[in-house]
């Protein structure tokens, strides 16, 4: 009888080790995640803040011409954008390249699509993506001065 109970003295004391290594592992490795994290946002993030773009200056509204592009199904849209130039970019900007956008971005697509202020914002948005990239920031909004679609 003498056995048993140094038997369960003995069985109970590595149990309680392994529990005490298990929080002190994962208490380290919370302590490491947690520092390397906040290293990360300090040094490799530069402490997490993006530097927004200052917004430019506005310049002239350049009006282009008006045109027609064929929608899905038969339907025809009739698009007429002016082009708000930044002030860095002067008077005069060729329209032609922003023309020939529209024409990509509104071709061949439904007629549906464009039938709600929703749509219609969307397609505006993804042009006037395409439509800086392509100037390089001298233009900073598109308007739609006609927009029917028939």
């Amino acid at each position: 009888m003498s056995d048993k109970p140094e038997m369960t003295g003995d069985a109970a004391a590595p149990k309680k080790s392994k529990k005490k290594l298990i929080i002190i592992l994962l208490a380290a490795v919370l302590l490491l995640g947690g520092g390397g994290g906040a290293a990360y946002l300090m040094l490799g993030a530069k402490g997490g803040k993006a530097k927004a773009k200052p917004t430019p200056k506005p310049g002239a509204v350049i009006p282009l011409d008006a045109i027609t592009v064929n929608l899905a199904d038969g339907h025809y849209l009739k698009i007429h954008i002016a082009l708000q130039a930044t002030a860095a970019a002067g008077e005069t900007v060729d329209g032609s390249h922003a023309l020939d956008l529209t024409v990509a971005e509104f071709s061949d697509h439904p007629m549906s699509e464009y039938s709600s202020e929703a749509g219609r914002a969307k397609a505006k948005a993804e042009l006037l993506a395409s439509v800086e990239k392509a100037y390089e920031d001298k233009i900073m909004d598109i308007y739609f001065t006609e927009f029917v679609i028939q």
